[in-house]
């Protein structure tokens, strides 16, 4: 069964890089995370520089650059997954209802999870090589300083953890319509729900406004930004990949894909 689950992985895989989507998003992707983090590099040696000038005055500061750098690159990473994730998804199953494959594919001897798995599977990996293009900046962060090695890998974990319930969400979407765009933007659309919904109720303390904060994707984010993993961080992000794969697995077996 796991051989199913794979074949249907290396054939999403193999289609990503026969259109010019994968490229043009990773490429994307690599550009405005080199900005990002050059700006914080920049910043960093600013504000260094002027310290060593105050020095004699205020006395010896010190910076923390996984921090100042690494930290900055990871929350601005979390937008740029944000714009991004729903382009990697959006054909995962709306192509197949264009083109007319969905019905050749159920023909396949396959189950409803080895399809997801695999099309979740491949999303993820060309996910994971996007993320992969800033490991190049750990050897500026070693050059220059000596870094926080679990801070920084707390920061992978969560753009790991919150990539994952992008895609999980997006796969989702990509079921409900035939039209790869309107996937993008519904997909879009319902992450940003998730991204401000803690916004307007952040300092209230009421059920309902608290149980909206816990729901917030970008506010479990915030530890593993910071350094630190929480648990109940964890937990929420993996409950929310499971349910929308859930949900997933719901809409392919409803009558809109079968019948």
């Amino acid at each position: 069964m796991m051989g199913n689950l794979l074949v249907v992985m290396k054939r999403e895989f193999k289609s990503y890089f026969h259109s010019p989507v994968a490229y043009a998003v990773i490429c994307m992707f690599v550009l405005i995370s080199g900005f990002f983090f050059y700006s914080a590099m920049s910043l960093y040696g600013l504000v260094s520089f002027e310290l060593s000038r105050t020095a004699q005055v205020t006395g010896p500061q010190e910076l923390d650059m996984t921090d100042m750098v690494m930290g900055q690159l990871f929350g601005n990473l979390s937008i740029v997954m944000l714009l991004m994730m729903p382009l990697i998804t959006m054909r995962l199953f709306s192509e197949e209802r264009k083109n007319g494959s969905a019905e050749l594919l159920f023909t396949w001897p396959i189950r409803d999870f080895d399809l997801v798995m695999g099309k979740y599977l491949a999303a993820l990996s060309v996910f994971f090589i996007m993320l992969a293009s800033t490991a190049s900046y750990l050897g500026f962060v070693y050059w220059y300083s000596t870094p926080h090695w679990q801070a920084i890998l707390a920061g992978y974990l969560g753009l790991v953890l919150l990539g994952a319930s992008f895609l999980a969400l997006g796969i989702f979407v990509s079921t409900l319509t035939e039209n790869q765009i309107i996937s993008a933007a519904l997909s879009f659309g319902a992450l940003l729900v998730f991204w401000v919904i803690g916004w307007a109720v952040e300092e209230k303390t009421d059920t309902l406004s608290q149980t909206l904060n816990y729901l917030s994707i970008l506010k479990h984010f915030y530890q593993f930004a910071r350094g630190s993993v929480d648990t109940r961080d964890v937990v929420y992000y993996l409950t929310f990949i499971f349910t929308f794969l859930f949900f997933t697995f719901r809409s392919l077996e409803s009558g809109k894909w079968r019948g």
